[in-house]
C-alpha cells in the first residue's frame, strides 16, 4: 500500500481544508497572517488529508493481493505493529501498538499485508474498538481462517493532554473468532505477544 504524497492530494480538498485551517488559527485568537503561520493551514490541510487517507483505501482488496495456498494450519502471530490514529470526538492522536493471529484453513496471507490492513482503518477517524473491531472482521471474512485474533494497546492525547489529564494511562482492545474462542489458544496467543523472542 503504497501512501500518496502530497502533491497527489486533490486540489479542492487541500483549498477546503486550508481555509477551515485559517478560520481555527483566527478563531484561537492566532493571526494567521504571522510570518510562522503563513503556510500552516496548507501544511496542516495536507497533514489532516495523509492522516485519513484510509477512507480512500479497501483493506480487502490489498489482502487479496497476497494469499497464497498453504498447508500450514498452527498459529500466526504479527506483533508490535505500530499505529497511529486520530480520536474522532476529539481529533487528537492515539497510538500504540496492534498484536494479530490468525490459524489458516488452506491460505495464508503475506505477512506484510497485516500491517498494511492496521493501517488502513488507522488512518481514518476512529475509536480503538471500532479499529480493533475493523481489523478483525476483515481478516475473519477475507482469509476465513480458523480462527483470528486481535489485540490493540494505545495511549490516547484526548485523555493525557486534556479533561481527565492521565499520563500513564493505557487501553486495550481485543477481539477474538473462531478457534481463538477456546481458552488454551487464546492464552497461547497472549502468551505469545507478552513474551520477548528477538
Amino acid at each position: 500500500m503504497a501512501y500518496r504524497q502530497v502533491d497527489e492530494f486533490d486540489p479542492d480538498i487541500t483549498a477546503d481544508l486550508k481555509q477551515n485551517f485559517k478560520n481555527i488559527i483566527q478563531g484561537v485568537g492566532e493571526d494567521p497572517k504571522r510570518e510562522g503561520l503563513l503556510r500552516t493551514p496548507e501544511r496542516a490541510a495536507k497533514a489532516m488529508q495523509f492522516l485519513t487517507q484510509g477512507y480512500s483505501m479497501d483493506a480487502e482488496k490489498i489482502l487479496k493481493k497476497a494469499v497464497f495456498e498453504e498447508t500450514y494450519d498452527e498459529m500466526v502471530v504479527v506483533k508490535d505493529i505500530e499505529l497511529y490514529s486520530l480520536c474522532e470526538h476529539h481529533m487528537l492522536p492515539f497510538f500504540g501498538k496492534a498484536h494479530i493471529a490468525y490459524i489458516p484453513n488452506g491460505k495464508i496471507i503475506g505477512l506484510s499485508k497485516l500491517p498494511r490492513v492496521v493501517d488502513v482503518f488507522a488512518r481514518r477517524l476512529q475509536v480503538q474498538e471500532r479499529l480493533t473491531h475493523d481489523i478483525l472482521e476483515c481478516l475473519n471474512k477475507t482469509l476465513k481462517p480458523k480462527g483470528v485474533a486481535v489485540v490493540i494497546e494505545a495511549v490516547h492525547m484526548c485523555m493525557m493532554m486534556r479533561g481527565v489529564e492521565k499520563q500513564n494511562s493505557a487501553t486495550t482492545t481485543s477481539g477474538f473468532r473462531g478457534q481463538f474462542k477456546k481458552i488454551e489458544t487464546r492464552e497461547e496467543f497472549l502468551k505469545l505477544i507478552s513474551s520477548n523472542l528477538r
